[in-house]
């Protein structure tokens, strides 16, 4: 009798081939096909040698080599090619058979396309997988969503490949209907832009402002990695300092400080902002690349625009210290914004998501794991209901201990000229947030006296809108576009 493969994937580039050798090493049979033919047997050759793997040299044989129903996953990039794509599975595909998404797509084309898929009769998951290359091969952390219905039939085989936690929990569950995947997985990569240039400030403080050397800083950081800091992004930064280029300088010295991106943090920011959520912590690490990329510019307006010395004269260990301090607390700022984030978008698009499993999903696989998560986990376990995690006892509290040193190296920060956009940003947000009055009431003077957009009065009830004719000359008719 002919193998029959438990599932298909489409899109044998790095990630592709290492999750489908994943997937043969945890028992399943995969059978694999790529638009480029001849990847096929060379993967076969080589790679997946020996394996029970099998090639496939067109769509259709490939659907004939699977069990029912159909599970067919796609690893190309995002955008038309995956329209496409599912374009020319439907009509090769029946009814109850599941395509899986397991790109980086946008989470709105997820809901278009699950609608469009179920009308066809079929199933639809859109699945965020993070990890990078060593993710795919050892374990990434996956955050499915889509077609309900499809789920116990992938379940099997996702919670098998996936990352796990220290008491052996899969970093991988349901996450909701239609783009919530996708979504949950957009905000990931969103909080992976905020923690590197949190990272990336700390480090400019410690090298501009404390005249530190790499080999310093990495020792720094080894020291951070054992405590509250715990990551993966602070244990590929300590060996990233560490490292030596050929001539036995650090090669981190030598790397153009020119930043690139592939656009998830820029869909957070927009997401935000149409949710009306402030994620500015995340806008900053994005407007942080951006900077960046005017490199000509900036080596111009070095030699003209005058400052500070950034030379810092302190206590060092006590600094450094404080340091450690700031990016704590703004890094609590940051995962506070993103799922404060994830709560509206929940609301708007009628997704029930489960954030403490959410954070329990990062704690392994992906570029943000951390030892921190688990204290996300326990915040919502313990009140699934909560509106911010800085109202957490635990965080109110970290927040509290680290405020007078993060408040320090920001105004240290700016008394010598050194950038540290979103360790700024974070103590603003904060203040902003724990503030029972903020100066908008002038804001929405201003409004109703240009444009007459209206008012609300504190001492009237929510909901009730005033104009005044502020100059005698104005009129009484107002602006129906009242917008808090």
């Amino acid at each position: 009798m002919e193998q029959k493969a438990d599932i298909a994937l489409i899109g044998l580039a790095v990630m592709g081939q290492n999750l489908v050798l994943n997937m043969n090493d945890h028992g399943f049979t995969v059978a694999v096909y790529n638009r480029t033919v001849s990847k096929v047997d060379h993967f076969l050759a080589n790679e997946a040698k020996g394996t029970r793997i099998i090639g496939t040299h067109s769509l259709e044989e490939l659907v004939t080599k699977l069990k029912r129903p159909r599970r067919v996953m796609m690893l190309v990039k995002a955008g038309s090619a995956v329209d496409d794509l599912i374009e020319k599975l439907i009509p090769l595909l029946e009814p109850g058979d599941i395509i899986i998404d397991g790109g980086n797509s946008h989470f709105t084309d997820t809901i278009r396309r699950t609608t469009y898929v179920e009308s066809k009769g079929l199933l639809y998951i859109g699945t965020g997988v993070s990890g990078g290359e060593e993710g795919a091969r050892r374990g990434p952390s996956m955050m499915p969503g889509g077609s309900p219905a499809a789920w116990e039939s992938v379940k099997p085989i996702f919670q098998s490949v996936c990352a796990k936690v220290e008491s052996g929990e899969p970093c991988c569950d349901w996450v909701g209907a239609n783009g919530a995947g996708h979504f949950v997985k957009m905000v990931h990569n969103g909080i992976e832009y905020g923690d590197m240039q949190l990272i990336c400030e700390a480090y400019h403080l410690m090298s501009a402002g404390l005249r530190m050397t790499p080999d310093e800083i990495h020792q720094v950081f080894a020291e951070w990695n054992k405590g509250e800091l715990d990551s993966y992004l602070i244990e590929i930064t300590r060996d990233i300092l560490a490292y030596k280029d050929t001539d036995g300088s650090a090669l981190v010295d030598k790397i153009l400080d020119v930043a690139g991106q592939k656009g998830t943090g820029k869909w957070t920011v927009n997401t935000s902002l149409d949710t009306g959520m402030p994620v500015s912590l995340i806008a900053e690490a994005v407007f942080a690349r951006c900077v960046s990329a005017l490199k000509e510019e900036r080596v111009k307006a070095a030699r003209k625009l005058k400052g500070p010395r950034p030379a810092i004269s302190t206590d060092r260990d006590k600094f450094i210290a404080e340091i450690r301090s700031a990016l704590y607390a703004s890094k609590i700022v940051s995962y506070a914004q993103g799922y404060m984030l994830m709560r509206e978008a929940a609301e708007e698009y009628g997704w029930k998501l489960n954030y403490g499993n959410i954070a329990l999903m990062w704690r392994g696989g992906c570029i943000i794991r951390s030892v921190f998560l688990g204290k996300i986990k326990e915040a919502f376990d313990k009140n699934p209901k909560l509106k911010c995690l800085l109202l957490d006892d635990f965080f109110r509290k970290a927040i509290k201990d680290n405020q007078r040193a993060w408040r320090n190296v920001i105004a240290t920060a700016a008394k010598k000229g050194i950038p540290v956009p979103a360790f700024s940003t974070a103590l603003a947000f904060y203040d902003s947030y724990r503030a029972a009055r903020l100066p908008i009431n002038l804001l929405q003077a201003q409004r109703d006296y240009f444009g007459a957009h209206t008012y609300e009065r504190i001492d009237q009830p929510r909901g009730q809108f005033f104009h005044t004719n502020w100059t005698g000359h104005g009129g009484n008719t107002v602006s129906t576009a009242y917008n808090a």
